[in-house]
């Protein structure tokens, strides 16, 4: 049997159409089939190599500490150097108010873990979310994710929990002395990249102050410079509870975290004991690579770098197609207006040697989320490519 064929007998699937790629090595922005063929990665594996595939600093962080130790004991017990290095130096970039950090393995793991912080905190039940967001796919999280498409199989999920329309201010009047925490992304991801309007987040926020709600920042796709500064919640003047982490955090590793007070994390160590535990969370191989991703970003001047990238994207990227490009920094869409169109295009993008795709609520639209080391030469070379797979569909 071949590798496709054994892909499809005995690897689970998640849809009955998958791209069916089969792919060999990558490095930098590209990655290469079996056969050769080169392939331009324009959304970083979802958002997740940040710096690239297989980036030298992350890969020799990698190899030198599964040299010396891999996994020894369960999360929280052992003093590991890289997990501690990594808190100290992620620590370092964020507000006093956010100073413990608890690692995990993904994205959806560090909402479960805030979620559980929340309501443990606050001593309350409800838990508000908003309408077309993504937070992952466990219970819990799916249970404050806005889409019923994804959810209606799935129930009953959590209890007491309710959805808000993102820049809606009328419904955070919803938020009561009732409410736990609430659950936001400061850019809204699989709606099709949907940016705060003025005001909407402070506003978000004051309303959570007022009534003692934690207010929980999902910045799984936002986090680590991919809007242009290290977190997007930085450009809106606002500190958020809880930050949640993850996907480009590792350079392709798999690791997340949730961070928030250390008065507030401090309530998993008692009533009960062990209050949230993990096995390999804060692994010591992934909480190397992280290390080795966070220097590079603080070390380089890549984050500097978005604004410039992002202007060269919409200066290229036009088209009487293309009915808008939206987005912030390095985390854009294209908007077709119609599913039909953009499912097309993307499908002739990957023809065309790129890698994209769309989103879980707009699949009307095209991701462009690229590695933040890709060069102004190959912005311009992906964005050729894109023009021509337009073109290819629209005769």
């Amino acid at each position: 049997m071949t590798q496709r064929q054994l892909f499809l007998q005995h690897v689970a699937q998640t849809s009955d159409a998958p791209l069916m790629l089969e792919m060999n090595r990558a490095e930098g922005i590209y990655i290469y089939d079996v056969e050769g063929r080169a392939y331009i990665d324009l959304i970083s594996g979802i958002n997740v190599s940040i710096l690239g595939h297989c980036h030298p600093n992350v890969v020799k962080a990698i190899q030198e500490q599964a040299a010396k130790y891999m996994h020894l004991m369960v999360y929280g017990e052992f003093v590991y150097t890289p997990q501690v290095q990594l808190a100290k130096l992620l620590i370092n970039q964020l507000p006093e108010s956010l100073d413990s950090v608890y690692f995990v393995n993904s994205g959806t793991e560090a909402i479960e873990g805030a979620l559980k912080l929340a309501k443990r905190y606050t001593g309350r039940t409800e838990m508000i979310g908003f309408k077309n967001a993504y937070h992952g796919s466990t219970h819990g999280a799916m249970s404050v994710m806005g889409g019923e498409f994804f959810l209606r199989n799935y129930r009953p999920l959590l209890p007491d929990v309710r959805h808000l329309t993102f820049n809606c201010w009328e419904g955070l009047e919803q938020i009561s002395e009732r409410t736990a925490c609430v659950l936001v992304e400061p850019i809204q991801g699989e709606a099709g990249i949907l940016l705060p309007k003025d005001g909407f987040l402070q506003y978000l926020r004051n309303r959570c102050t007022e009534v003692g709600a934690m207010l929980i920042f999902d910045e799984i796709q936002t986090g680590y410079g991919r809007t242009g500064t290290m977190f997007a919640f930085e450009q809106y003047q606002i500190v958020p509870d809880i930050l949640v982490l993850a996907k480009g955090m590792g350079g392709g590793i798999p690791i997340g975290a949730f961070v928030a007070s250390k008065e507030m994390m401090d309530c998993f160590t008692n009533r009960p004991v062990l209050g949230h535990i993990t096995t390999f969370g804060g692994n010591p191989v992934c909480c190397a690579a992280g290390l080795a991703v966070l220097q590079t970003l603080l070390n380089t001047n890549l984050i500097q770098q978005v604004p410039e990238k992002e202007r060269l994207f919409r200066e290229l990227l036009v088209h009487p197609a293309i009915k808008e490009v939206r987005g912030k920094g390095l985390m854009l869409t294209l908007d077709f207006g119609d599913t039909e169109t953009g499912q097309a295009v993307i499908s002739a993008c990957i023809k065309q040697g790129i890698i994209t795709d769309w989103f879980l609520f707009a699949d009307e639209c095209l991701r462009i989320t690229p590695p933040l080391i890709i060069e102004e030469a190959e912005i311009r070379e992906a964005c050729s490519l894109v023009l021509e797979a337009i073109e290819s569909v629209m005769i």
